[in-house]
């Protein structure tokens, strides 16, 4: 998870109702003036941070390098945790950053670019990455927060931004949130049934997928079954690292929810266009979001998998539909893909077991039946 430092130094109407949904999503680290230190010195949990030395936070953020150098002979800042703001807008600011990052002085640089973003960046992330002053952009807009996080696909340290209403900082939450977990437990082949015709669902997404790695599809939306990515070459055909081979048009499929309480929603494989999200899934269970750059709808002979997954001492059936081909593998218990037309009734996959009922995609509380 990025640094989140959210800037709180100018009160406005929905000051309160700010900081309240700041806490709400655990975010601790505030930027705060002489105007609005006095609604967070008491709460313990918070880490502050101040342009203003006259006030006590952990961090004072200089702008000024004499002001700083000045500050080393008293013996109140000298040891006192320190950043410095400095705003980019030529080369020579770049490499006074970097010169900056490597003094040892600073915990970090909070770096202000209006101008050229993306390749002053690059420079810096890659100059700084392998030392200990952490690198904060500061950020105007929620797209550049996810922006600046993934730049030279590390990104950089952490974001400074102000929120102006409560649906900035959910979106904040849910864009740097890197670290998803969903469980998965084993499930037993008890049926395996031909489809002779079915428009197949091929997702390629814009991301490199790894040995291992898939997406979560099923025919219900209370079970779902890891679909590996075509990540093996094989004889007759080359690998598609980028592709999930994901079932039929009628399938379900995991993707991210825009509500940062969610961890998903599931999408219809014929809903799925380029520029949507799906999440990307390990035979551990961590997920990343990765984007799809098409979709290939084509009619093949398939395969319907009925499993059945004891959870809680309850038995619950599920069921997936794969295309009926060589190159198409779930995942078994060990963790290692085995293609669809090796497996056998009896076999056991990894599968998640989902909320069940949904509204176009959405988790809903209510007596459903899927058979």
């Amino acid at each position: 998870m990025k640094k989140i430092i959210l800037d709180f130094e100018s009160k406005r109407e929905n000051f309160k109702e700010l900081v309240q949904e700041a806490f709400n999503k655990n975010y601790l680290d505030f930027l705060v003036s002489q105007e609005t230190i006095k609604e967070f010195e008491k709460i313990e949990r918070s880490v502050l941070y101040s342009r203003n030395p006259n006030i006590q936070t952990k961090y004072l953020i200089y702008e000024e390098k004499k002001r700083f150098e000045e500050n080393l002979t008293d013996e109140k800042l000298k040891h006192k945790n320190s950043g410095f703001f400095i705003e980019l807008k030529n080369k020579e600011d770049e490499s006074e950053i970097i010169r900056l990052s490597k003094t040892g002085y600073f915990d970090f640089i909070i770096v202000s670019a209006k101008d050229w973003k993306i390749i002053p960046f690059e420079n810096l992330i890659a100059e700084m990455h392998s030392n200990d002053t952490d690198l904060i952009a500061l950020v105007d807009l929620i797209k550049d927060a996810e922006l600046f996080s993934n730049i030279l696909e590390v990104g950089v340290d952490g974001i400074l931004f102000k929120p102006k209403d409560i649906n900035d900082i959910i979106k904040l939450k849910k864009i740097l949130q890197t670290e998803i977990h969903i469980d998965l437990i084993k499930a037993k082949i008890t049926k395996i049934e031909p489809i002779p015709e079915a428009e197949r669902v091929c997702v390629d997404s814009t991301s490199l997928l790894n040995i291992g790695e898939g997406f979560l599809v099923g025919s219900t939306a209370k079970g779902f079954c890891l679909i590996h990515s075509e990540t093996f070459d094989t004889e007759f055909v080359s690998s598609r690292p980028f592709r999930v081979n994901a079932g039929d048009v009628s399938s379900y499929i995991l993707v991210p929810d825009d509500d940062p309480e969610r961890i998903y929603r599931t999408k219809y494989l014929s809903e799925l266009r380029g520029g949507d999200r799906v999440l990307a899934v390990t035979n551990k269970g961590d997920s990343r979001i990765v984007s799809v750059g098409r979709v290939k709808i084509e009619t093949r002979p398939m395969l319907r998998f009925e499993l059945e997954v004891l959870l809680d001492n309850d038995h619950i059936n599920i069921s997936c539909i794969c295309q009926n081909a060589e190159t198409i593998r779930l995942v078994d218990i060990n963790g290692k893909a085995k293609s669809v037309v090796d497996i056998i009734i009896g076999d056991e996959v990894l599968v998640h077991i989902g909320p069940g009922a949904t509204h176009f995609g959405s988790i809903i509380k209510e007596t459903l039946i899927e058979k």
